[in-house]
Order: structure tokens, then C-alpha cells, then sequence
């Protein structure tokens, strides 16, 4: 017989979503018991702990998107915390840079998108840039974002998770199973009954919420990002970005600058065939690679949302060479000899309508009766966090009976 457990709200999920979340509930509703549970043995395992940690400025997107707001509104508070509580952060700013003149012309839709979101940006020419990032190339012009940021995202997810002690429950080494009601689940070592659920869970974000009849219109298709370090940290003092294809989800091989000042090249965004596809054969899940499988195959015959395009660019870069060649053009001097093995691999979880065979490209939330499900917490979802929190709860609190 399993233990029971009683708590006003059940959090799925101790990615930066989720601890964000709970600690947006205990602000409000400090009376209220709260709950988390995390598969995993610490928070922050998956994405939340593996992502690049850059702060976006929230000027690629439509300023229509929920990306739009919560990255700008996002990146304010984030770095605000960080800098609240001493957490390291690297305020070195961006450059956005163009290699030809088409590219151009993205530039000024890059801007125009940035004002009309409330992001302030330059638009330099190529003498300025120099003085901004010497190593920088572009042509003509480029795009220069200060207020662009770097941040160690398992040093924010602890500290997050560290604040929350009294306040929020959080049990590690608890995934939950199976939902046997609505208003109970059972854990890894446990039932538990809640008056309302949360599910932040990422990458099994859909599955929990298919338990409850909601989002049965959706799954998630994994993609894979890799690194690679530079060994000579005075390459650049800035993050340098390709201007990118609007139409594809993902913004191209960039440099980053660390928060500790390290250089990094990447990110791929490479189909993965299952979902904690991180190295090898480790975590292989027969059903979930035939079901993943199925998709990206169905997404490459119909290359809705340029699936088959971006699929054959981004296996190039399993390839390193090809990743170095890629970086090489946005800057002036390089030795490629100086760049190490690919870092540790990281999951973006990318949610995919089945029902048109496309690309999910904002945030995604659905509610049940007692329960609300994020079914994408789409990338720069860790800028995003507290703003999209803040959202979130509002949500909750028009459709939580107490």
C-alpha cells in the first residue's frame, strides 16, 4: 500500500519552469501547500540544467508571440535576480552579423521587431562594429543587443530551488505514473491527492497530459544541441550571431561568451530519436524511438515547417568540421585547431501539432477543470521563466476553487 500525500497544488517537473512557478504560488498564496516532484535525483537535470544560459533580448520574435513578452519582460527579471542575489552573470551584450546583403534587410526586420517589443538595439555600421567586437565580420552593418546576457543556468535552478525550503515541498526520485483520478496521481513511492495539478514536465510534458484527456493533439519530437569550447578566451568579447532564417526555428551556429568568460561554439539543433537521446544507447525507450521516428519521418515527407531542410543542414554538424566551418565565418581571425570535443548535449523539447504535421513555435498552455498543462515551454523558455511564471499563475488563479 502506498503512502498518501495531501497538498493544495502538484507541481510536475523541477526545470526552471517549475520552480519558477511554485515560487510564484508561494509569493501569492504563502497559506497554500505546495508540492513538487521531480523524476530526476536534483532540479535543473535536463534542459533548465544544460541550456547555453544566455539571457535573450527578445528581438527575433513577432510582437504578437508570447515569446515576445515573456523574453523581454523575462530577461529584465532574470537578470534582476541574479544580480539581487550575487548569482554571476555576463552582461557582454550581442552583435548580430550579416554575410551579405540580403542578410541586410533581415537586419532592419530584426530592429523593427525589437522596438515594436521594446528592445533596445544599434544598428551599427561595419567601423562601429569594430569598436563594439573587433573580431566580429559582417557586411555593411550589423546588429548590436546590450542588453544581452550570460548566466550559469545550474547555479540559478539551485538557487532558485534553495529559496523555495519551507515554502514549496519538492521530492526528488518521484515520477509520476499514472493519474488514477482528478485529483490524485501515483508517484515512484507514493499516491498523492492535490486540489490543483501543474505539469511543467518538458519533455514528457505531452504524455502527463494526455493522462488528462488534454493536448492529445500534440507530441514531442526531441532535437539535440551540442557545444564546442575554444581553448583561447580572448576571442571574443561579446556573443556573435548569424542573422537568421526567419522560417526555421532555431537561430544558426553562433559564438557565446560564458558567464566565466569561456568561448563556445554552437548550438546543433540535430533530430534526436528518443527523448533523453543524449549519448549512445543511454536511456533508449524502444516505443518512444519507433513514435519519434514516426514523426520526424512524417515531418520530413511533408517538410512542414522546412522539417526536411533543417533536418539535412543540422546532420551536417554531427560533423565538427563542418560546426567550425560554419562559425568561421562570422569572425575575422580563428584558429580552429584551438576547438575541444563537443560539450555535454542538451534536449530542446519541440512540440509538434500532429494534426498539421507542424512546428509548435510559441508557448502552448492548456487547463482542465483542476489541472493546467504546459505543453511548450518553447526556447528562450529559461529567459522567459519568470515572466512566463508570473502569466501562468494568473491563469491558475481565475480557475482554482479554493
Amino acid at each position: 500500500m502506498r503512502p498518501t500525500l495531501n497538498t493544495d497544488i502538484l507541481i510536475v517537473g523541477g526545470g526552471i519552469i517549475g520552480l519558477t512557478i511554485g515560487r510564484e504560488l508561494s509569493v501569492r498564496s504563502p497559506a497554500t501547500s505546495i508540492t513538487l516532484i521531480e523524476k530526476e535525483p536534483s532540479v535543473g537535470a535536463h534542459a533548465s540544467g544544460r541550456n547555453s544560459g544566455v539571457l535573450h533580448a527578445g528581438f527575433y520574435y513577432s510582437p504578437d508571440s508570447l515569446k515576445a513578452r515573456f523574453t523581454v519582460e523575462g530577461n529584465r527579471l532574470l537578470t534582476d535576480y541574479c544580480k539581487q542575489h550575487q548569482l554571476k552573470i555576463n552582461q557582454c551584450g550581442k552583435v548580430v552579423v550579416a554575410k551579405d546583403d540580403k542578410e541586410i534587410e533581415l537586419l532592419y526586420e530584426l530592429k523593427s521587431r525589437g522596438e515594436k517589443n521594446g528592445v533596445a538595439l544599434q544598428l551599427v555600421d561595419e567601423a562601429e562594429l569594430a569598436k563594439i567586437e573587433p573580431n566580429a565580420r559582417t557586411r555593411r552593418a550589423a546588429l548590436f543587443s546590450p542588453s544581452t546576457a550570460t548566466v550559469n543556468p545550474k547555479e540559478v535552478v539551485a538557487h532558485i530551488a534553495e529559496s523555495l525550503k519551507g515554502k514549496v515541498s519538492i521530492l526528488l526520485n518521484e515520477r509520476l505514473e499514472r493519474r488514477t483520478d482528478d485529483t490524485t496521481v501515483d508517484t515512484t513511492s507514493r499516491r498523492i491527492r492535490f486540489k490543483y495539478l501543474v505539469n511543467a514536465a518538458g519533455l514528457y510534458a505531452d504524455k502527463i497530459a494526455q493522462q488528462f484527456a488534454v493536448g492529445r493533439q500534440y507530441t514531442v519530437v526531441p532535437f539535440k544541441g551540442l557545444y564546442m569550447q575554444y581553448s583561447d578566451n580572448s576571442l571574443i568579447g561579446k556573443h556573435i550571431y548569424p542573422v537568421p532564417d526567419l522560417r526555421m526555428p532555431f537561430l544558426g551556429v553562433h559564438f557565446t561568451k560564458t558567464v566565466d568568460g569561456r568561448v563556445k561554439i554552437g548550438p546543433t539543433a540535430i533530430p534526436a530519436f528518443w527523448r533523453e537521446n543524449y549519448r549512445g544507447v543511454e536511456n533508449f525507450k524502444f516505443t518512444e524511438f519507433l513514435t519519434t521516428v514516426f514523426h520526424e519521418a512524417g515531418l520530413f515527407i511533408s517538410n512542414h515547417s522546412n522539417f526536411r531542410v533543417l533536418a539535412l543542414e543540422e546532420i551536417k554538424k554531427y560533423s565538427g568540421t563542418y560546426l567550425k566551418d560554419q562559425a568561421s565565418l562570422l569572425v575575422k581571425k580563428i584558429d580552429i585547431r584551438r576547438f575541444g570535443e563537443f560539450l555535454q548535449p542538451g534536449i530542446r523539447a519541440q512540440l509538434v501539432d500532429t494534426t498539421t504535421r507542424s512546428l509548435v513555435m510559441d508557448f502552448v498552455v492548456e487547463h482542465r477543470e483542476n489541472s493546467t498543462h504546459v505543453l511548450n515551454a518553447v526556447s528562450p523558455a529559461f529567459t522567459c521563466s519568470f515572466s512566463f511564471s508570473r502569466f501562468l499563475v494568473d491563469e491558475i488563479e481565475k480557475r482554482w476553487v479554493r
